[in-house]
C-alpha cells in the first residue's frame, strides 16, 4: 500500500471499488476479526486488517469476468476453477490489491489469495484471514460462536474445525470441493472418516 494512506482513506476506496454496502460491511467485519485474531496470536494486526479490507475486491465480478481478468493476468486457472469461477475472486483479489491499492507485501497477498479455498501450505496470517472471513459476526450458522472462541485460542485447531465444518456442509449440499481445500484438510489432519461422503 502506498506510504501514508490511512485506514479511513483505504476504507473509502474499498467501499467505492465494491459498490455494494452488503459486501463492504462484510469486509469491514472481516478486517476487524482478522485484526483481533492476529493480536490474540502475536501476529501483525495491521497486516491482518489490511488483508481483511482487501480480500473481496473481485467477489462481485461475474464468472465470465473472473476468468477473463485472470487470463489477462496469467493467473492459473485449473479445471475446478473453470467449472466454479467464483473461487477465482481470491487470487484475482490479490492481483487487484497490488494494482489498485499498491500492496506488495507477500504475506498480505498470500492471505488474500488463499482466503476462499485455503491451501496445503497456510502461514499464520493466511489462517487468520481464512478464519476471520469464515467466522466474522455477520456469518449466521449455529457453530460460528463456538468456532470463533476456538480460533481465539488456537489457530491450527480452529483451521481443522472450520475445514471439517466446511467439508461437511459441502458434502451435505452435494457441492464439489476444491482440490486446494482437500489438500488443506489433509495438511491440517482433518478426520475425513467422520465426515459425510465427499464424492
Amino acid at each position: 500500500m502506498k506510504r501514508g494512506i490511512d485506514y479511513v482513506t483505504l476504507a473509502r476506496r474499498v467501499r467505492a471499488h465494491l459498490g455494494q454496502e452488503h459486501r463492504y460491511a462484510h469486509v469491514v467485519r472481516t478486517a476487524r476479526a482478522a485484526d483481533l485474531l492476529a493480536a490474540r496470536h502475536g501476529l501483525n494486526a495491521p497486516k491482518a486488517r489490511l488483508a481483511g479490507m482487501l480480500h473481496d475486491l473481485a467477489r462481485l465480478y461475474t464468472g465470465a469476468r473472473l476468468i477473463d481478468e485472470c487470463e489477462l493476468r496469467r493467473i492459473p486457472i485449473g479445471a475446478f476453477e473453470r467449472e466454479h469461477p467464483i473461487v477465482l475472486h481470491a487470487p484475482l483479489g490479490a492481483a487487484l490489491a497490488q494494482e489498485a491499492f499498491a500492496v506488495h507485501d507477500p504475506e498480505v497477498l498470500s492471505a488474500i489469495a488463499k482466503h476462499t479455498v485455503a491451501d496445503a501450505e497456510m502461514s499464520p496470517l493466511d489462517c487468520v484471514l481464512y478464519l476471520a472471513d469464515a467466522l466474522e459476526p455477520g456469518r449466521d450458522y449455529p457453530e460460528r460462536a463456538e468456532l470463533w472462541s476456538l480460533a481465539c485460542r488456537d489457530l491450527r485447531e480452529a483451521m481443522r474445525a472450520v475445514l471439517a465444518n466446511s467439508l461437511s456442509y459441502l458434502a451435505r449440499k452435494k457441492i464439489p470441493v476444491a482440490p486446494q481445500t482437500l489438500a488443506a484438510a489433509a495438511a491440517f489432519h482433518v478426520d475425513r472418516g467422520r465426515l459425510p461422503s465427499l464424492t
